[in-house]
């Protein structure tokens, strides 16, 4: 018996007994290959208690029953894991994350936005943190990566901010670049956009400056959106 190509769905023989059941495993495959959508990726040990007709994408070094299936799709079919190798183009999105990736070059890349011969790509990004507030101003983490050309960052107070009548989001040295009077209560937003999209030589941290008072607590989520460019491949 042979397969398809890209699927990997099984074909029948001529004068096959019980051709329902390689045909039922082939409509299965396609069933959850073509839906386009995975739970989770770089699971590097399989989760003991899949839902039949799960998808994931192994991790490179994963162990177990996922060994040696460096970035393949992983369907759990019938209390066991059947793989498929990804083919060049082939774009899921990844339910946990909230993100589409694309095989490109022998890897998943994330937000391919366009791309060329040669291997130029644009990408579109969004990287979010969740920063805990205490005193006059609070500096995160470097979140904007190096050479990302952000767009805009947006946020939402997770718990309310308390001590400050209201606050800022920039950089250093731009303390509201990205906007200025935001609200104080849970649930309210930050919608900073960038007057020009603004280039960043090195990684990068957010500043979020109290006014009215100091930050005695809160907590905020934030998010940077931004795209980034891939050179041409060497071949």
């Amino acid at each position: 018996m042979s397969d398809t190509p890209r699927f990997t769905m099984p074909l029948l023989d001529a004068a096959q007994a019980q051709k329902h059941v390689t045909v039922n495993e082939a409509l299965m495959r396609a069933d959850l290959l073509a839906a386009g959508c995975v739970e989770r990726r770089n699971y590097g040990i399989p989760p003991e208690q899949p839902r039949d007709g799960d998808v994931y994408i192994v991790a490179n070094g994963a162990g177990g029953a996922w060994a040696g299936q460096d970035g393949a799709l992983a369907l759990a079919l019938n209390g066991g894991w059947e793989f498929v190798a990804p083919w060049e183009g082939a774009a899921f999105w990844v339910a946990a994350e909230g993100l589409r990736v694309t095989w490109r070059g022998g890897e998943w890349v994330e937000g391919w936005a366009a791309g060329a011969v040669g291997g130029a790509a644009t990408l579109g990004r969004v990287v979010t943190l969740d920063q805990p507030l205490a005193g006059g101003s609070v500096t995160t983490a470097p979140i904007i990566p190096d050479k990302a050309v952000v767009i805009g960052v947006t946020g939402r107070v997770l718990e309310e901010i308390t001590g400050a009548a209201s606050w800022s989001l920039g950089v250093e040295g731009g303390e509201d670049r990205y906007g200025s009077g935001y609200g104080t209560g849970a649930g309210s937003f930050a919608h900073g956009v960038t007057g020009q999209p603004q280039a960043y030589y090195g990684e990068t941290a957010l500043l979020l400056t109290a006014s009215g008072g100091g930050f005695s607590g809160g907590i905020v989520r934030l998010a940077v959106h931004f795209m980034e460019i891939l050179p041409p491949d060497l071949l």
